[in-house]
């Protein structure tokens, strides 16, 4: 089903150690249930804003929902346009390094794993809006349209 109009996904960056944890995504298109095509590829927790939520909100009930960790305090530090066929989010990444938890796999079929990865050393294939996200704080800038 195309979009009418862009969404709005948030994504979390829980860093630790200087690593940032990922999960894998199914390798089956309707498991990683993903509008931009992410099967196969690690990313950040996270999903689509609900109504009435806030970004902040919505990256902690993902990283809740998706593996257990509670998120404390976070900041904004991405903002992307992401788009494929029938595709439109602006992403919204945050970072938060105050969390409790041990990230475990509760959303098997979409994300069959979670693994710590060092910034210097991340996965070849990383979800394209998690990338950004990754990326921009990395390179210390907020916005990323490429």
């Amino acid at each position: 089903m195309a979009m009418e109009y862009p969404g709005v996904g948030c994504g979390l960056m829980l860093v630790r150690g200087g690593k940032v944890l990922l999960g894998l995504r199914n390798s089956d298109p309707e498991k990683a249930d993903s509008m931009l095509k992410g099967e196969g590829t690690w990313t950040l927790p996270g999903g689509k804003l609900d109504m009435h939520e806030t970004p902040m909100q919505c990256a902690r009930r993902e990283a809740l929902e998706e593996n257990g960790i509670r998120a404390g305090g976070m900041e904004l530090v991405s903002v992307s346009n992401d788009t494929v066929p029938g595709a439109h989010f602006i992403t919204l990444g945050f970072v938060c390094k105050d969390f409790d938890g041990e990230p475990q796999v509760l959303e098997p079929d979409e994300i069959t794993e979670w693994k710590w990865f060092p910034f210097g050393s991340l996965p070849e294939r990383i979800f394209p809006p998690s990338r950004k996200v990754m990326e921009n704080y990395i390179g210390k800038r907020i916005y990323g349209d490429g």
